[in-house]
């Protein structure tokens, strides 16, 4: 009998719970969240006998240790920061991870051989941006002689985007703002490279009813450390449509968006919480539906010539089933990664990254079950 335990059950959570619903793999399903409505409201919504509400504190590793210590594998839909204590907790409770978080890589990777000796498998990072992205760079470096250039771009956008920042949060805010704050770690040469936040401004369009968007790079996570030494160049960049980044990045050099406390008439404030209280009703739309752009290109040569692989996916607002596009392309590579661990179908233990994972004799499985699930990735190959 195979036990899931999903770990926050926020709008992401509780699509990672209707998913795994359909897995015939999962016997037992454990819905838990520190908000007895957000557990009351995902059983309402899914309303299967596989699945069960448990309302419990997931902010100690001690606490998420008491939840998973009878699971095969745990799924974490949690904040940024309660990711390493995820891990702990989970090579504490031999427990296999899933983590849809991809920071502090470093850290995490100093637990590797703790999870082998634990005999469990940590996947950091295994959603979409990072995840999906990562294993689609993975595999095009792979299938080159030599890459001089790996691309990964990724946006959640409104469908129906209002001014002045045509943007709509359609998860935490907490995560979005580290976007335009957090420096970007990338890889050129072989080396680790830092770039500063909202820099690489590239403009750039997608199909209809996309079209034009910009885009600017962001961290890369565990590919700027685990590709550094197989492609020459490999960044990441986040979409949004054209004129958001400008605004922001023009936020940023005034210091709206600095940690730094200042003195507002006696009393010591942040201006990036403070700025986060007048943005946060900016960018919450009148609609939820969305759409996920997603768009890999790696440069390199195969057989002497100069060969583009490019994929790519455009998906939208589910309307059957009410379900935000970012939420389903988050959920299922994070689903898929669990029902295969719960398969035996990957004979790995330690710290494994996505994109050491779904490479090679597996990528073209992996692009199946996702299709399977209704995300569909169109692959072109350009020789020059």
């Amino acid at each position: 009998m195979v036990h899931v335990v999903v770990l926050g059950i926020g709008m992401i959570g509780t699509t990672v719970v209707r998913e795994l619903v359909s897995s015939s793999s999962i016997d037992q399903i454990s819905a838990v969240d520190g908000m007895s409505k957000n557990v009351d409201k995902c059983l309402e919504t899914i309303a299967n006998p596989k699945v069960v509400g448990k309302c419990a504190n997931l902010q100690t590793e001690e606490e998420i240790f008491e939840v998973i210590k009878d699971a095969d594998v745990a799924i974490a839909c949690l904040p940024h920061a309660l990711s390493l204590a995820a891990t702990n907790a989970a090579i504490a409770a031999k427990c296999h991870l899933v983590d849809l978080v991809g920071s502090e890589y470093e850290e995490k990777m100093t637990l590797d051989k703790k999870a082998k000796d634990a005999g469990i498998i940590i996947v950091p990072g295994a959603g979409v941006a990072p995840g999906l992205t990562n294993l689609l760079a993975a595999q095009g470096i792979e299938l080159l002689d030599e890459a001089d250039e790996a691309v990964m771009v990724c946006g959640g956008i409104p469908s129906k985007p209002l001014p002045p920042l045509w943007y709509q949060v359609v998860f935490r805010l907490e995560s979005v703002m580290g976007l335009y704050t957090r420096p970007a770690l990338a890889a050129e040469n072989g080396k680790i490279v830092t770039l500063p936040p909202l820099s690489g401004l590239e403009k750039m369009a997608f199909p209809d009813p996309v079209g034009e968007c910009e885009a600017v790079i962001t961290d890369a996570h565990s590919v700027a450390y685990t590709l550094k030494d197989k492609v020459k160049k490999i960044y990441e960049k986040t979409v949004r449509y054209a004129g958001h980044w400008s605004k922001m990045s023009m936020l940023s050099e005034l210091g709206f968006l600095d940690d730094d406390l200042i003195d507002f008439d006696g009393v010591e404030i942040s201006p990036k919480k403070f700025s986060e209280k007048i943005l946060e009703p900016k960018m919450r739309g009148k609609s939820n539906e969305d759409i996920t752009v997603v768009r890999v290109t790696v440069k390199g040569k195969k057989n002497k010539k100069k060969v583009t692989y490019t994929w790519e996916s455009i998906d939208f607002y589910d309307h059957d089933r009410e379900i935000t596009s970012m939420a389903k392309m988050t959920a299922v590579p994070a689903v898929l990664m669990a029902v295969w661990i719960s398969k035996h179908k990957i004979p790995k233990t330690g710290v494994v990254p996505i994109e050491r994972i779904m490479v090679g004799q597996r990528f073209n499985a992996f692009i199946k079950d996702l299709d399977h699930r209704g995300i569909e990735i169109n692959f072109n190959e350009q020789v020059e």
